[in-house]
């Protein structure tokens, strides 16, 4: 089937400089392929500029006048390098982003130099990138969360890549046996090249800054108290190098990046051999423990909850999800491969959707000792659950860990034969969401509260190769200590 000039997939720029391109090299000028196919040449001259849409009855007369098949003026290639520059510098004098700065249209024409034209093109396409970057609302960050977190249940959250890139990065410095100490940290940083230097004056927007022209890795003489590691900051810094990363191309492989990195740190604290023979022996004393395993190898709670999604599966083959969810019934993290409904947007993000208040998640928070084990058996829509859960205060406020799994599996935990059960018929409005109805006809009509408005989800996405950075921070960081 041949396109026509109507179709919206034929762009009428490219269509108008293959026509150009076909009358000059057979030596035609306009008024002679005016008097051939009956048109004027002023029409004609609409039609090579892309402002104007021709007939297909005249298309054809062109195409005949011309000596070629009408399919070859309708191919989607431009004839030329050059023909392809000056189509890219039409289309973007087309954006509006462009026309708003009330910048006269640069006609380019034989007339204009090659390396005029280049130039043009060179400065629309970095105009092109700074308004891209400071137009991503929090719409793009919430599309490659849901994209990344699919991978991730597509892989059960196992990444088998990185798994042998820290086995080799142990063997180098000939880790054996047990958790990796901080002198096997020293060592590893060694081994790639780096010395660790712990200041007190890094900028605010970072956990580390790497000098690569010296080498040099610098780290916050104090933990941050939002709960990071140090142990984790250094490993996940020396991740990016053993890992290969360039500077992130977009916020999607920004994302994914930092997944990769806290996969690579998680597995030189928790390594895979020696984690999952601990788990495979407490599967067989069915004593499986997230409290376990974080004491076993002296990480925190939550590193250790991220480490058994990434084992569970592949190595126990036992189903899970993951959640941390605020105090506020607000999802902030969470990961499934075990067909738990997480609520979602519609970019199919669940970070900022409120979990049901019958989940294990949120049923904690009403616990008489919230910070002691807790375990429950949910139904819902998707099937049973059982979930352990634990609490962890920080600055923001309290936050529930969970990791649960589908009920079958639940004999291979400790706390697996809990009585706590709850019922959840969410995303049924009826369930937890709605008042009741004695409720709504007592305050209806007489409650009007002030929202708290989370500013941030309606910010921009910080621009730069690495967002929310400030650059000028950095390079005076380095500049102070260079000296």
């Amino acid at each position: 089937m041949t396109a026509s000039p109507s179709d919206p997939s034929v762009d009428l720029v490219t269509l108008g400089q293959r026509l150009r391109h076909l009358r000059r090299t057979r030596g035609m000028t306009l008024d002679q392929l005016s008097d051939a196919v009956g048109r004027a040449p002023s029409q004609l001259s609409l039609i090579e500029n892309g402002k104007r849409e021709p007939k297909l009855s005249v298309l054809q007369a062109i195409a005949g006048a011309l000596g070629v098949p009408m399919q070859d003026l309708l191919r989607p290639e431009a004839p030329s390098r050059r023909a392809g520059l000056e189509i890219e510098l039409a289309h973007f004098q087309q954006n509006p982003a462009y026309q708003a700065l009330g910048l006269p249209v640069v006609r380019a024409g034989r007339r204009l130099p090659a390396d005029a034209l280049e130039s043009l093109i060179g400065m629309h396409r970095e105009l092109n990138r700074v308004l891209t970057e400071q137009t991503a609302t929090p719409e793009v960050a919430r599309r490659a969360n849901a994209q990344l977190r699919a991978d991730m249940r597509r892989r059960d959250n196992y990444f088998a890549e990185i798994e042998q890139a820290a086995a080799r990065v142990l063997q180098s410095v000939r880790h054996t046996t047990g958790p990796l100490s901080q002198r096997g940290i020293l060592d590893i940083a060694a081994q790639i090249g780096f010395t660790l230097h712990y200041v007190n004056d890094l900028p605010s927007s970072t956990r580390s800054v790497t000098d690569l022209k010296n080498r040099r890795i610098y780290l916050p003489q104090v933990a941050s108290g939002k709960g990071h590691d140090p142990r984790a900051v250094v490993l996940q810094t020396l991740g990016h190098f053993v890992l290969g990363h360039n500077d992130p191309a977009d916020y999607g492989d920004f994302l994914r990046q930092r997944v990769e990195v806290n996969y690579f740190a998680a597995a030189l604290l928790m390594p895979e051999k020696f984690a999952v023979d601990f788990l495979a022996e407490a599967k067989a004393d069915r004593a499986l423990a997230i409290d376990d395993f974080r004491d076993a190898f002296g990480v925190s709670y939550e590193t250790a909850a991220h480490r058994f999604t990434n084992l569970a599966t592949h190595h126990l083959g036992i189903p899970v999800h993951f959640a941390r969810v605020h105090e506020s019934g607000i999802v902030y993290k969470a990961y499934e491969n075990d067909n738990v409904r997480f609520p979602s947007d519609v970019t199919g993000a669940i970070e900022g959707q409120p979990v049901c208040r019958k989940w294990a998640s949120r049923t904690v928070f009403e616990a008489d000792d919230p910070y002691s084990s807790f375990y429950q058996f949910t139904d819902t829509t998707a099937g049973t659950y059982w979930c352990t859960v634990h609490v962890e205060a920080t600055s923001s406020g309290l936050f529930s860990v969970t990791v649960g799994t589908p009920y079958e599996h639940s004999r291979w935990f400790r706390g697996g034969d809990v009585t706590g059960r709850t019922v959840s018929h969410c995303p049924d409005p009826d369930c937890c969401r709605r008042p009741p109805v004695q409720l709504v006809d007592r305050w209806s009509g007489n409650a009007w509260p002030s929202a708290r408005v989370h500013s941030h989800l309606l910010a921009a996405l910080p621009p730069g190769t690495f967002p929310g950075v400030d650059n000028r921070d950095v390079y005076d960081f380095l500049e102070r200590r260079a000296l």
